[in-house]
């Protein structure tokens, strides 16, 4: 997988893209002046849209449902990071630094780490080969078993047909 599917993955987990805010919409002129033209064409990250992506690392649980004092504090980072103006990759770099990689919501798209996203492939590629091999089979096996499986059922004896008789007459009229 490629940097850019991978890219394009996290942001369809984390939610819409773009739902965030633009730059210099909280009123910080300064931040939106100094950026000029290449920072109105990158929105500007927010605390809601990186807490989705980013963990607790005491809780082990994604930092916008985590309420403990640690988590207090992480969001106290990086509300003070989006502050100083800085993107979604600068800050999630910088909680790399500060609390180490567990800080990530998904693991990395390269190495050992790579396995999260390729196993599950793998697997879904094997069942579906596994299906186109075998349906066939298990579909001619049961005609096998079974040739006559269109034959035509046996007439009814006298009997049974003078009873099958009575009973329709009899709930037609009921």
């Amino acid at each position: 997988m490629t940097a850019a599917t991978l890219a394009a993955l996290a942001a369809l987990l984390a939610g819409m893209p773009g739902a965030s805010g633009t730059a210099g919409a909280s009123g910080t002129a300064g931040a939106a002046g100094t950026a000029g033209a290449a920072g109105a064409a990158k929105p500007r990250a927010s605390l809601p849209q990186i807490e989705r992506q980013v963990m607790c690392v005491t809780c082990k649980i994604p930092l916008n449902v985590a309420e403990s004092t640690q988590a207090d504090r992480e969001r106290a980072f990086i509300q003070s990071l989006i502050d100083d103006g800085r993107d979604e990759a600068q800050i999630k770099r910088a909680l790399v630094g500060q609390y180490g990689a567990s800080v990530l919501g998904l693991p990395a798209d390269h190495g050992f780490d790579a396995a999260a996203y390729l196993v599950p492939l793998a697997a879904v590629i094997a069942l579906v080969a596994m299906l186109i091999v075998l349906l066939p089979r298990w579909r001619r096996r049961a005609r096998e078993r079974d040739p006559g499986g269109d034959a035509p059922t046996p007439a009814l004896s006298a009997s049974d047909a003078a009873r099958l008789d009575s009973d329709l007459a009899r709930f037609d009229r009921g």
